[in-house]
């Protein structure tokens, strides 16, 4: 495992050469964010797994997923480019684990929280953006429960990963989507989520 990690502000300039969504760089910084929030609980490395939650879709919009050909697309195309530029394996194995079709295992804690934090991120970002307030501040854990129930809303987010995420993590799914909620307010500037409830 290499002892050198990247600085946050290279991770950042790739994801902002890569990708042109502010929507997706968003999910990207609540990822980072929850990430964070659960090395820091687990007594992790707070940087180590931040990266890997800020990295792990930087190629999602150049290279869009195909699970024809899994390798020569996200995340597989963006994982060949960090390896090249001396990324810890730890990191790339995480990115890999967070898409299925790779077929890359989740053995590690930190690639098992980052697939736990992919998808429930989208779901807590879209339930506090339907709020007429936009803001994260009003979403709590049922209230997401609730959305994730109502099969037309975010239809792009799984709900089957929000679930086997916490259970690969060994985390009550209430107390996991709380603790997720949690991390984005503490973000919610920079996330586009503080809405007019922001102090």
């Amino acid at each position: 495992m290499s002892t050198s990690l990247p600085s946050r502000e290279s991770a950042l300039a790739l994801v902002h050469e890569f990708t042109a969504s502010e929507s997706l760089r968003k999910h990207m910084l609540a990822v980072e964010a929850a990430m964070r929030a659960y090395a820091r609980q687990l007594g992790e490395d707070e940087h180590r797994w931040a990266l890997a939650g800020l990295i792990h879709d930087f190629d999602y919009e150049r290279y869009p997923n195909a699970a024809h050909s899994p390798t020569d697309e996200h995340p597989g195309e963006g994982v060949r480019l960090l390896r090249e530029r001396g990324w810890p394996d730890d990191i790339l194995q995480a990115v890999l684990g967070h898409a299925h079709y790779t077929g890359v295992a989740r053995e590690t804690r930190m690639a098992k929280a980052l697939f736990a934090v992919d998808e429930l991120s989208g779901l807590i970002t879209a339930t506090a953006l339907v709020r007429p307030s936009r803001s994260v501040h009003e979403v709590d854990a049922k209230s997401v429960r609730k959305k994730m129930k109502d099969k037309a809303f975010a239809r792009g987010v799984s709900r089957e990963d929000v679930l086997q995420g916490a259970e690969e993590l060994g985390v009550d799914l209430d107390t996991h989507i709380q603790f997720v909620i949690d991390a984005l307010k503490a973000d919610a500037a920079p996330l586009g989520l503080a809405g007019s409830a922001s102090p």
